[in-house]
């Protein structure tokens, strides 16, 4: 373990500064330009038909990072959310009052940077067992004082109609491995196969660039696992020995969105370095090439080979020079409400840096910005419910949003 603490460690003191300095577009934190950017945005609008909306503030939260729905009562009842702040937080909040309750028996998150609490999921048999899945960052103790890294662990969350409802029975399912020094690119962005077999993992490459094509860490990968973190036998390196029978693709950043589509298809987005952040068909064992190829510029200024100077890395759908800074994303079905009947089987892509909500239509292999809103304001995760969207806003006294359509 310290042999990897070094290799992946933090560098120099004058060039980690560069980079926190040059990071801010890309890594979730604010930011005020990117200048000098490589290419111009992907982007096909189409304004006459863009839909419109208001929003309706719902509540308020301090750093939330993720949400997600528990099942209505009836198609009529306003949804209740599962809310998580980075901070280590976790609430029930219910979208027809605004009045929240905060669940207890959390595990203690290593936050500070990017990290802290992270992704919550339903598990697929919840209605009968109200298992969770949750991610949050570990730090490190003992030898590994100082590091930090993504864990996964199932949960049930019982007392769900109390004013105290909380987590029982913790169970470990997945970890990063190795942990290592600095506070950034966790991703542990979680989501369950269409048919509930499968758990995907995002995990980040930590900003240390390299484990994104190391094959004996599971850093800069997606992750697919059984729902008890076995590894499935029909993963892409299941006859492999060692970690990397977990991996379903390699080569990747920042995946802070994955959702599969109405057709099955898994869709990613990652953040890029300086420009260059990636919107991403997932297929197989395919490598998305970071850090030998990127659309964006290193920190520095100092260029990386375009991803169609190397075939044998899959190529992004939609690439954006300057960045969006994706943090999450939800894909749209009607449903009941049929709020926004023109993003059916869209994916809605909240923005940090762009302060936006990004609409993109996908055919077959192919992907296109369709529309953009202005949001105002940093937005950190997007939920299509039931034809219904819902936005989290994204650092300290930060609004629950309800999309209202005109």
């Amino acid at each position: 373990m310290d042999s990897l603490r070094n290799k992946y460690g933090l560098i120099s003191l004058p060039l980690t500064i560069t980079v926190l300095l040059f990071s801010t577009a890309a890594c979730s934190e604010p930011t005020t330009a990117t200048a000098n950017t490589k290419k111009a945005s992907t982007s096909e609008q189409a304004e006459d038909s863009k839909p419109s909306f208001t929003t309706q503030a719902i509540a308020t939260f301090d750093e939330p990072w993720a949400m997600t729905a528990l099942p209505k009562n009836s198609n009529s009842a306003e949804p209740k959310l599962l809310v998580t702040q980075k901070t280590g937080e976790l609430f029930i909040v219910d979208t027809a009052t605004g009045e929240k309750a905060q669940v207890t028996g959390l595990p203690k998150v290593g936050y500070g940077g990017q990290g802290g609490l992270g992704d919550i999921i339903l598990a697929p048999d919840f209605a009968t067992t109200n298992n969770v899945y949750i991610s949050y960052v570990e730090a490190g103790t003992g030898g590994e004082s100082g590091t930090y890294g993504a864990k996964v662990i199932k949960a049930k969350l019982t007392g769900l109609d109390t004013a105290k409802p909380s987590l029982q029975a913790i169970t470990s399912i997945w970890q990063q491995v190795p942990k290592v020094e600095g506070q950034g690119h966790y991703s542990h962005r979680l989501l369950f196969s269409p048919d509930g077999r499968y758990l995907y993992v995002s995990s980040g490459d930590r900003q240390k660039k390299d484990p994104a094509q190391d094959m004996s860490v599971n850093l800069g990968k997606i992750i697919r696992l059984h729902l008890d973190g076995s590894v499935p036998t029909d993963n892409p390196y299941a006859d492999n020995t060692g970690i990397s029978q977990q991996f379903w693709t390699t080569g990747h950043r920042n995946v802070l969105g994955m959702a599969f589509d109405d057709k099955g298809r898994l869709w990613q987005h990652e953040m890029g370095p300086r420009g260059g952040d990636e919107f991403n068909l997932i297929k197989k064992g395919d490598n998305y090439g970071w850090p030998l190829v990127s659309n964006g510029r290193n920190y520095s200024g100092t260029d990386i080979p375009d991803h169609d100077t190397r075939p044998e890395f899959a190529t992004p759908k939609v690439s954006w020079t300057p960045v969006i800074s994706p943090s999450s994303m939800s894909i749209y079905s009607v449903g009941s409400h049929n709020d926004f009947p023109a993003w059916e089987s869209n994916a809605l892509i909240s923005g940090l840096s762009s302060k936006a909500l990004i609409v993109v239509a996908m055919d077959d292999e192919r992907a296109a910005e369709r529309y953009r809103y202005d949001m105002g304001a940093r937005i950190r995760s997007v939920l299509s419910i039931d034809g219904e969207v819902y936005l989290l806003e994204d650092g300290t006294s930060s609004k629950l949003l309800k999309l209202i359509p005109d």
